[in-house]
């Protein structure tokens, strides 16, 4: 039988500037799933949407052969190709919010959809959205049905983005990125899930992503792109038992795999950023990047087979030596603080950095019940230390409280009740600016964090004028190694924020936390939105500065692979309480809280073969508005008992830290 989907020598292109794909070929058969992973700018989501034919403004397409099911897609006029999306050709985009209304309800937008490929009455498509939305784990149909999109969380959105790209029951799905901004425990969910209905109807899958994670677990075939090209194409298994192209050899040194890289010690990362290609242009597009480039490499890229259909575009033969990429990112030694700056004095050597006693934090919510105030108590009496030099990883589900703790901890939010003390000192008695001199945050977005009018000297400049008393030329100065220290070319700072790639806006957002030398920095979720290969960069900085200037780092992030990397201990929260809290290598070796445990059995590690997990979670937590009496995770936990539904468990010490659960034992 024929591929369900053809792509010989595909090209797309912007104008005369930009050859955004060039030249790609791929198939994908019937119940297959087919990944097609690289960094942002390679062209996989513009590969994507060219076989949709839903390119933007400007962009151009052609190709030897573009079929689907035998079907010349090139060829067929926008009406035609209209009755095909949505109906045996469908897509999974990676924003929900994106592409469902926010004016019409679900069920209004889902029916729509049916009625318009297959017809029929409004309650019968109503009838086949209730019908997927059970299918795919939503539970209460009906309620969902009549419910608008902001209503649901983003676990939900994306289910029914499934349900409704499944409607019509298409016989080609492409999801572009469809789990990257979910936690650990829904990714599973969703990835089990599309597997689960893939065997039961056939599907093909073609999955683009940059979470080589989820590629080993669910790819039956992989291809690796780079700079509008794929570079090699191989079954799951061989391109992670032995990648031949370096690029693919530097994504994967670039994961940070329990057992492979050290605790602490650098990753695996590949310098630089993924080129502007233009029409015409020759040669190993990697060539820059790539330690193992020569002369020829500028003139002819040979493509060689390695058998068993495995190919890849490289001078280098399968049995050349290939060494991977060492994580030393390039950046100058900075010299002490300038005079004019006054870094505080370090904490006494029994204070911890971070000192957090029974800390809350309510926020009233909109309307009244029967004239009664509400409230959502997003943080519930929290205590913790982190030592001086320690690295404190949280972790949980969206909604837990992580990033409100993060806030409480920088001043920037009022806490209800109880005391944050930084360097031995109370939050609340310091000012402005010696806040600042103490503690800094590192944002998840540094597009939401710089400001898109300034150039990069006057985003990392400004804590500094706002300090006061420094001449323009020390400032000038102090930005320039600051810049330096994070490995930022000189000439970045005079860039605007949107002329820069992810990894370097993050450099940037880092460069700025550390303009006034403090001791604490606050990251929250600083490497989720990157690629794997510029996250590995991130991460060895992070790492690096910690070790060169003494710093004591809070770090929050949904990606446990992450945090056990680096990170010495971790605190695990749910709606607004940590229920463990241990050193790194116990809880990640033996962790005690059933919660915990769902935790990391959710995490995708690049092992081929092993499969996604069944998590047994449930679609959601509990509402945080009015969290469950007792032990707050029991309604979700499989080993509840009566003690645990009727008497919440207190924070107490169990072995080598902290657990909150009647069953984890003294």
């Amino acid at each position: 039988m024929s591929p369900v989907l053809e792509i010989e020598d595909l090209h797309v292109g912007f104008g005369s500037s930009v050859a955004a794909v060039r030249g790609v070929s791929l198939a994908v058969e019937r119940g297959e799933t087919h990944c097609l992973v690289g960094e942002s700018g390679c062209g996989k989501s513009v590969s994507a949407l060219a076989v949709m034919n839903l390119l933007a403004r400007g962009g151009g397409r052609r190709a030897a052969r573009l079929r689907f099911l035998g079907t010349d897609l090139a060829a067929l006029p926008e009406r035609r190709m209209a009755a095909l999306r949505g109906d045996r050709l469908a897509m999974i985009f990676q924003e929900p919010m994106t592409s469902l209304n926010p004016a019409y309800t679900i069920g209004s937008q889902m029916t729509e959809v049916f009625r318009r490929h297959r017809g029929g009455s409004r309650a019968q498509a109503r009838e086949r959205a209730a019908e997927l939305l059970t299918r795919v784990g939503i539970s209460q149909p009906g309620l969902r049905l009549g419910q608008f999109p902001h209503q649901l969380s983003g676990g939900l959105r994306q289910r029914v983005m499934i349900a409704t790209a499944l409607l019509c029951e298409p016989q080609l799905l492409i999801a572009d990125e469809p789990t990257t901004a979910l936690d650990v425990t829904l990714q599973a969910q969703i990835l089990h899930l599309i597997a689960e209905l893939q065997r039961e109807l056939g599907l093909a899958l073609l999955l683009i992503t940059h979470d080589l994670g989820v590629v080993a677990r669910i790819a039956h075939k992989v291809s690796v792109m780079y700079a509008g090209e794929i570079v090699e194409t191989a079954a799951a298994p061989q391109i992670f038992s032995r990648p031949l192209h370096p690029y693919t050899q530097g994504l994967i040194a670039s994961v940070p795999v329990p057992g492979k890289v050290a605790r602490g010690k650098p990753l695996g990362s590949i310098p630089g950023v993924v080129p502007r290609i233009a029409p015409g242009f020759v040669g190993c597009a990697f060539r820059d990047r790539c330690a193992h480039a020569a002369p020829s490499c500028a003139i002819l890229v040979p493509h060689q087979d390695a058998g068993g259909g495995h190919g890849y575009a490289c001078r280098l033969r399968p049995d050349d030596p290939r060494s991977p990429p060492e994580g030393k990112p390039a950046r100058a030694k900075v010299a002490a603080p300038e005079p004019g700056v006054r870094r505080p004095a370090a904490p006494r050597d029994d204070a911890p950095a971070i000192d957090v006693a029974h800390l809350s934090k309510r926020f009233e919510m909109p309307g009244k019940l029967f004239g009664e105030r509400r409230f959502l108590t997003a943080v519930d009496d929290i205590s913790l230390r982190v030592p001086a030099g320690g690295v404190l990883g949280v972790v949980g589900e969206s909604g837990c409280g992580k990033s409100t703790l993060a806030k409480l901890i920088l001043g920037l939010l009022a806490p209800s009740s109880g005391e944050v003390r930084v360097g031995g000192r109370s939050l609340a008695a310091l000012d402005r600016r010696e806040r600042a001199r103490l503690i800094q945050p590192v944002f998840q977005d540094p597009v939401g964090s710089l400001n898109p009018r300034r150039r990069v000297r006057d985003v990392v400049g400004l804590p500094l004028v706002a300090q006061g008393g420094l001449s323009s030329g020390v400032i000038a100065e102090r930005v320039a190694s600051q810049l330096a220290r994070v490995g930022l070319a000189p000439d970045i700072a005079e860039r605007l924020p949107h002329e820069l790639s992810g990894g370097q806006r993050q450099r940037v957002a880092i460069a700025r936390a550390l303009v006034l030398e403090p001791r604490i920095v606050v990251c929250d979720e600083p490497t989720s939105a990157l690629d794997v290969s510029v996250q590995a960069q991130i991460l060895n900085l992070l790492a690096e500065l910690r070790r060169d200037l003494g710093l004591t780092y809070v770090f929050i992030s949904h990606n446990l692979a992450v945090v056990e990397h680096i990170a010495t201990e971790v605190a695990v929260m749910y709606l607004g309480r940590i229920v463990e809290q241990r050193r790194v290598e116990a809880l990640f070796r033996a962790p005690r809280h059933p919660y915990t445990k769902a935790l990391l059995a959710s995490v995708l590690t690049p092992e081929p073969g092993l499969g996604v997990p069944e998590v047994g979670l449930g679609e959601a937590g509990p509402d945080p508005s009015a969290p469950p009496q007792g032990c707050r995770f029991h309604p979700r936990c499989a080993l509840a008992t009566d003690r645990c539904r009727s008497e919440a468990p207190n924070l107490r010490p169990s072995e080598d830290g902290l657990v909150a659960c009647h069953l984890a034992g003294g």
